[in-house]
């Protein structure tokens, strides 16, 4: 899925700092056939276990990696108070409701992996870099939770699931936090952007911040969030082999005179049936003259012989997201023409994989891409290269978002996870493939993590001629 991007916004002339933000806003597979890594990571292992009765506490917590990603953060900030909210409950009469109703706040995740609505983490660091964790929770409310289910709420039951010394009811939170904030020199670092969870709050801090050493911590935890830890590659690598397995099973299903939504049905279902939360974004399934528009997602087509179908869909797990593309003829053979087309791409594609390692930049894999197109391209495209028909970036980091936070200048390290998307969009020709493919930088180069979703034009039109 290719990238937008957005930037932090200066309010009440508070000076946010920092880069700008990447923001996006079959049957069920017994469990021996799931690939490995997913059926391993339905197994908790080395984290809090999950109480029956709190249904709504959301999957196990690996308290380890909670805790290194707290004191990671603390030293960057050095001393001060770190504020950081959960996400909103969402109002089922106002809002727009077209997933679950509640998805966690990135940043509180990040730092509690909790998926509790409406809460808080405070943590206040002495100068000798000592810090404690302090979590604020809504008290539970059984008349409400009749509703939406039971909740976590404050008292030893949290403390034992979070992984924090102290726990405190929501009520408390301005009371405790103007405590801290006297007890602790230095600034209140917090999260300044413009769809934070708890904006009102915020934005009173904001309005008073007269005396007050307000700072944006989001800028830390963007680059915090850059390498990925053992339990969120877990989760990674349990999100891609799920929409690897959706991709088989939608170049297995794939008809003339289906419609693009019967399609991105099955691969829906291949989501949910194999344990993903929700999807990542709107699923693309784009046939025709819809394969040429990099984001179409209306998916009401019906798909004919010989038409090429954009396949960009992404499923989420554990709050960790997918993102693979992959075309495909429809009636199970590539034209020579497509096939010229589509083997450019993963020429393209394959060279810029090739050339991933630690110290190189996005902006540099984009040019060995466009350096390929450029020297194979022949006359597939005219006179000229084709890459004027390459028409979007090359990558975009993957995480917790599918265009996840980070500075693209930001040279690749290990535990760096970001897609490679090269493609061509001919509109004329109704001729539109893109490829993608999600990448994990190791010590010596790249791993492909959707190695599990067919690429080549051999191995596509061979599962799509599987019974």
């Amino acid at each position: 899925m290719t990238a937008t991007r957005s930037t932090l916004v200066d309010r009440a002339g508070v000076i946010l700092f920092g880069p700008a933000r990447v923001i996006l806003a079959a049957a069920l597979l017994p469990a021996a056939l799931l690939p490995a890594a997913l059926a391993a990571a339905q197994q908790p292992t080395g984290a809090a276990a999950l109480v029956d009765d709190l249904p709504g506490m959301g999957r196990p917590v690996d308290l380890a990696a909670t805790r290194a990603r707290r004191e990671a953060l603390v030293q960057h900030t050095g001393a001060g108070v770190i504020a950081v909210p959960a996400g909103r409950t969402r109002d089922l009469e106002l809002d727009v409701l077209q997933d679950n109703d509640f998805r966690q706040d990135d940043y509180f995740f990040y730092l509690t992996g909790l998926e509790s609505p409406d809460a808080w983490l405070v943590m206040p660091v002495q100068p000798s870099g000592a810090a404690e964790s302090h979590l604020f929770l809504p008290e539970r409310d059984p008349a409400s939770e009749q509703w939406t289910g039971k909740k976590l709420g404050p008292g030893d039951r949290a403390k034992e699931l979070a992984g924090v010394s102290h726990v405190h009811a929501l009520d408390e939170l301005d009371a405790e936090l103007q405590r801290m904030r006297r007890a602790t020199p230095g600034p209140l670092f917090t999260v300044l952007y413009a769809a934070t969870a708890d904006n009102e709050r915020i934005e009173g801090w904001v309005k008073s911040a007269s005396g007050i050493d307000l700072r944006n911590v989001v800028p830390i935890l963007d680059s915090l969030r850059l390498v990925k830890d053992e339990a969120e590659m877990s989760r990674l690598r349990t999100a891609i082999d799920i929409t690897s397995e959706a991709q088989r099973r939608a170049m297995q299903s794939i008809e003339p005179g289906m419609y693009e939504y019967e399609i991105e049905a099955v691969i829906e279902h291949a989501f949910r049936s194999n344990g993903a939360d929700r999807v990542a974004f709107p699923s693309i399934v784009g046939s025709g003259p819809n394969s040429t528009t990099l984001h179409y997602d209306t998916n009401r087509r019906q798909t004919k012989a010989g038409d090429l179908v954009v396949l960009d869909i992404g499923a989420e797990y554990g709050q960790y997201a997918a993102d693979i593309t992959r075309t495909v003829p429809v009636g199970g053979r590539y034209s020579e023409r497509q096939r010229a087309v589509y083997e450019l791409v993963l020429g393209a594609q394959q060279a810029a994989i090739d050339a991933t390692r630690p110290g190189v930049t996005i902006a540099q894999l984009s040019r060995v891409a466009r350096e390929y197109i450029d020297r194979n391209s022949g006359d597939l495209c005219g006179d000229a290269s084709c890459n004027r028909y390459f028409i979007h970036g090359l990558s975009h980091w993957l995480g917790m978002r599918v265009h996840d936070v980070g500075d693209y200048s930001t040279p690749l390290a290990p535990g760096m996870v970001f897609t490679i998307e090269p493609g061509i969009y001919i509109e004329t020709e109704e001729i539109g493939v893109r490829i993608e493919d999600d990448v994990l930088v190791t010590e010596t180069g790249a791993e492909l993590l959707s190695a599990g979703a067919p690429r080549t034009v051999e191995e596509i039109e061979a599962l799509m001629r599987t019974p």
